[in-house]
């Protein structure tokens, strides 16, 4: 489902995604009417604008998410300013990409976000793990250790730590020798042991506990790990 108050633009990405493959079920010009129209058509992906009439992107994401846990939002917005990329993160949003990428980015970005990875523009991906570290500092609401708490299994543990270094579910499936799939399992399992909603809870959680760290008895772990998309491609027609 694709969002945005300008119909050109609007128009333009539904397009690009209907012609790469995507069942594109629905588009809403406003905020009010994308919070409907999503309840109706239960999109897998929202391609989301942030600057929406009558209702804001936040709090649109706010409330679907909300309802449907398993809906991942890519945010596609103009503004790169960082609080409005922190205030679309912490309102659920999967990823977030500027309007000046390239369709091919869109394109990649969309799949990318429908199988569960973090997508950001070139440069945003270390602002959003410095917010996770920073919200890791302040006390959690949720008291996942408490006794009886389901344990995760070491499998789950190792995929949560490579969740917390930035790693795309891509990288991680690579790196444990396992597939997409599986690893897309094993987060749904350790968010429903944990209680958790989403990948800002579970970073959060995983950074609390000093995963994002290197693993000593893994000597062959690399140091820089976060994941961005490609360099920026040309600029989209607007």
């Amino acid at each position: 489902m694709v969002v945005d108050d300008h119909p050109m633009w609007r128009d333009a990405v539904a397009r690009d995604l209907a012609e790469s493959g995507f069942d594109v079920v629905a588009t809403a010009g406003d905020g009010e009417q994308a919070v409907r129209r999503a309840g109706a058509a239960a999109p897998d992906v929202l391609v989301l604008d942030l600057n929406l009439p009558l209702k804001p992107g936040v709090q649109v994401c706010k409330e679907l998410v909300g309802a449907n846990p398993a809906l991942r939002v890519l945010v596609l917005s103009a503004s790169g300013e960082h609080a409005d990329v922190l205030e679309a993160v912490k309102s659920g949003a999967t990823g977030y990409l500027l309007k000046s990428a390239s369709t091919a980015e869109l394109i990649d970005a969309v799949r990318r976000t429908a199988v569960g990875d973090a997508v950001f523009t070139p440069g945003l991906a270390g602002l959003v793990l410095g917010e996770y570290r920073r919200l890791a500092s302040e006390p959690a609401p949720a008291t996942p250790d408490e006794p009886g708490a389901p344990r995760l299994t070491e499998r789950e543990t190792e995929v949560l730590r490579l969740v917390a270094k930035g790693l795309s579910y891509k990288q991680i499936a690579e790196r444990l020798v396992i597939s997409h799939r599986t690893v897309q399992n094993h987060v749904q399992n350790t968010l429903g042991k944990l209680q958790l909603h989403n990948r800002v809870e579970l970073v959060r959680y995983a950074i609390e506990r000093g995963l994002d760290t290197d693993d000593p008895a893994d000597p062959a772990a690399p140091s820089g790990t976060a994941r961005t998309p490609g360099t920026p491609g040309t600029t989209r027609p607007s």
